[in-house]
Formats: structure tokens, sequence, C-alpha cells
């Protein structure tokens, strides 16, 4: 999977209906232009791009009142809704996704009934036991320890930490989740605000139009829309 895919598709499906400068916005607010390839280039690609696959619904909207090219708003059609928590659910569970992919299916976790949520992250560290389990077979005779292996050992034991500590990281979710921590779907009112304040982010009209139009432009050129497999 792509985690661009994934963070647009649910930056979307929390506003409802969105223009690619909101989605944008919405990402960096979250950092994820630090932690993923979700540039301005990557993130207006992929809008065009699901809205041809049918995943978004595109809204053209008149322009601004000092000028500039019409906005395009999207939202979630049935299928796009279905591939949002296909990849979403995904990303809980693999051991083997990307830090990006893990990153992403976290920061939408509460999109997911409480339970569902669990579920999947119980499947993940059956997923990562198994793997561990997998890389320690190495270790057996003749080379029972990683030091008989000189360094390649160190892959072995970089393996292993990683397969531990996203166990007890994900055992610790799963037991915050349990004790109630945050607010499932289904469960309420959230308290926290995951949006960026309209006032205070989205800058001048005519800012947001030229911005727009660059992304456009990017993402039609190459610039640095990413990797185009979506």
């Amino acid at each position: 999977m792509s985690a661009i895919r994934l963070l647009v598709l649910g930056a979307v499906r929390q506003h409802g209906r969105a223009h690619g400068y909101q989605v944008r916005n919405d990402l960096e607010f979250w950092g994820a232009h630090e932690w993923s390839n979700a540039k301005p280039g990557s993130i207006y690609h992929a809008l065009k791009q699901m809205a041809k696959q049918g995943l978004l619904l595109a809204h053209d909207i008149a322009p601004s009142t000092v000028g500039g090219p019409p906005r395009t708003e999207y939202e979630l059609t049935d299928r796009g809704e279905e591939e949002y928590f296909r990849l979403l659910r995904d990303s809980l569970v693999r051991h083997d996704q990307k830090i990006d992919e893990l990153t992403a299916g976290v920061g939408f976790l509460v999109d997911l009934p409480r339970a569902e949520a669990i579920s999947l992250l119980k499947e993940r560290v059956a997923a990562l036991e198994k793997w561990r389990a997998e890389v320690t077979q190495h270790w057996v005779a003749p080379q029972e320890t990683p030091d008989a292996w000189g360094h390649i050992g160190e892959i072995m034991r970089f393996w292993v930490h990683s397969a531990d500590s996203g166990v007890e990281w994900t055992r610790g979710l799963i037991e915050r989740l349990e004790g109630g921590a945050y607010v499932m779907a289904g469960e309420g009112k959230r308290s926290v605000d995951v949006l960026m304040d309209s006032a205070d982010s989205m800058g001048s009209a005519e800012s947001r139009d030229s911005v727009e139009s660059r992304g456009s432009v990017d993402s039609a050129d190459g610039g640095d829309a990413g990797p185009r497999g979506d």
C-alpha cells in the first residue's frame, strides 16, 4: 500500500468535502510531510488520480473573488470509503509495512470501533511474534548465536529488536484502548480537533488559489509528486 493514499482519503473524509489546500494543511499540521511522502505535488497528484479511479468525487466550484482558477473540492465515493477502511485495517495488521504506513494508520485509528481496533492490533502482535520466531530459527546449530555470524549477526539482532519493540508498543496501545483511551467510532464527539483552524491556516484566497494552481502544475510535470504507482 501507499501511505499517501490512506492519508489523503482520511483527510478528505474528516472534512466530508475538501479541496487540495485543506488536505495539504491538515497533513502538514499532523507533520506528515516529515515522516511520509505527503509533499504538495504528491497530494494533488493523489487527489486527481483517485478521482479518476472513482474513489473520490470531484466538484468544481467557482473561482475566488480575487481571481485565480476554479477550485476543486473532493469527497469520498462509496468505493473510496471502502478503500479507506481497507487501507486503514491493512496498515494496523501488517508487521512488515513501512513506518509511514503504520504511522498513517495510527493517525486514523479512532475511525474504527474500539473492539475492531483491538482485534486488528492483536493480529499485528501475533504476526510480529511469528516473524521473530522465523528469524531466530536461523540461529540454530551450527550457528547457535548471532555472534557466530560475525557482523551479519547484527542484522538478526536488529530484526529481533524491531519485533520486540513493535510487540511492546502494540501491546501498550491495546492496553490503553481496553482501558477506554480515546473516543473511537460510534462513541460520541472527540475532544481533540485534528483539523487546522480555517481562520488561522488558510491564508488569503489569492494565496490558496496560487498554491493549488502550482500544485496542479507540479503533479502534471512530475514536480515532487512522488511515486506514481498509486
